[in-house]
């Protein structure tokens, strides 16, 4: 978190204001929620992993086993159940 002095950056009239209900201490301004982005999307992590699983579901349906699916793609056979029994809606 990056640490910003009010003065330089906030009217005059609008610090004096927030000091009548803070003083001194560090105050946490959170983005707007439109400003927020999803885990992933940035990086495209979550697009290689939305990849992944749809493979994992895929491989189910064809008959592949949990215990098979999880050796292949290097996870415990929970996830895998995790994977293949969600109903994830689309957005």
């Amino acid at each position: 978190m990056k640490y910003t002095n009010a003065t330089n950056v906030l009217p005059e009239k609008l610090v004096v204001e927030i000091q009548k209900y803070v003083q001194g201490e560090t105050l946490y301004i959170p983005k707007q929620e439109n400003a927020y982005k999803k885990w992933g999307t940035s990086s495209g992590g979550r697009k290689m992993l939305d990849g992944r699983n749809n493979a994992i579901k895929a491989a189910f349906a064809n008959g592949s086993t949990i215990q098979a699916l999880a050796i292949e793609y290097h996870l415990s056979t929970e996830t895998i159940k995790k994977i293949v029994y969600s109903h994830k809606k689309k957005d």
